[in-house]
């Protein structure tokens, strides 16, 4: 099915070949390989932009998932850009500085994309629903495969493509600082959100119901904030009605359709 997804909507607007970042992670591992077997390997580029942060052993498993599914890795290292960047604005936050280098990394996905290529996304469902990505920066993309994917369903489909398995195995880490991982940085196990998530998301189980069933409240009520609060991410940009029809407002219309 996901396959197909690619396949088919990338079709409609006639875009012909996939761009992926490709971290080195299990996530855009699995989407590298759906990306694969929808174009062929020769229509699929993957890019790696280490930034100064970034480990040597991310670029092996990063060649390692380009071997395995037959696809071109091409490096192109984004320090210089970011260090002109702080150049001429000054010493920044390590959070404005792990944005400002996803959003150079996609800048430099959706440029090789031109004319003719999808970027394919790489954010989970985890991810999305807790707004833990760099709005505009990773959590953009042409089309995405796996965003309906938690965090542990996306493991697991990893080892049924047959990915790697120390890149399976890998903890999550932007490598945005020496030692950083994305639990570490969240506080909480993917394993456990994931529960919460599926039944606070998919089956619509509110926090009262989640507690009497044994999930601890604090951690509930956080998750369910962090979801609230990231909404925004999840959307187009909000336009300000002053039309009698306004995109996103009344102009309604689905992804693909088209005028007569």
């Amino acid at each position: 099915m996901l396959v197909s997804f690619l396949r088919d909507e990338t079709a409609k607007v006639g875009l012909r070949r996939a761009v992926v970042g490709l971290s080195g992670g299990v996530d855009s591992a699995v989407s590298l390989a759906l990306a694969a077997e929808a174009f062929g390997p020769e229509n699929v580029l993957a890019v790696h932009t280490p930034s100064a942060t970034s480990s040597a052993a991310s670029l092996e498993d990063a060649r390692a998932v380009g071997d395995r599914f037959g696809v071109e890795v091409r490096v192109i290292p984004i320090a210089p850009q970011i260090e002109a960047y702080r150049a001429l604005v000054g010493e920044l936050h390590q959070v404005r500085l792990g944005n400002k280098m996803a959003r150079e990394r996609k800048a430099i996905e959706f440029d090789l994309a031109w004319p003719d290529g999808a970027v394919v996304g790489t954010s989970n469902k985890t991810e999305l629903l807790l707004g833990y990505g760099t709005w505009f920066g990773d959590m953009a993309s042409s089309l995405n495969p796996i965003g309906d994917l938690y965090k542990t369903q996306l493991r697991e489909q990893a080892v049924h493509l047959g990915v790697p398995e120390r890149v399976v195995r890998k903890a999550p880490t932007a490598e945005l600082w020496p030692g950083q991982t994305d639990e570490g940085e969240l506080g909480f196990t993917y394993a456990q959100a994931d529960l919460i998530l599926y039944f606070m998301v998919d089956r619509r189980a509110r926090v009262e119901e989640l507690v009497a069933a044994g999930f601890d409240e604090r951690l509930v009520r956080r998750i369910r904030d962090m979801v609230r609060k990231s909404h925004f991410k999840r959307v187009t940009p909000l336009i300000a009605k002053v039309s009698l029809r306004t995109i996103g407002h009344d102009f309604l219309y689905p992804r693909d359709w088209e005028a007569d």
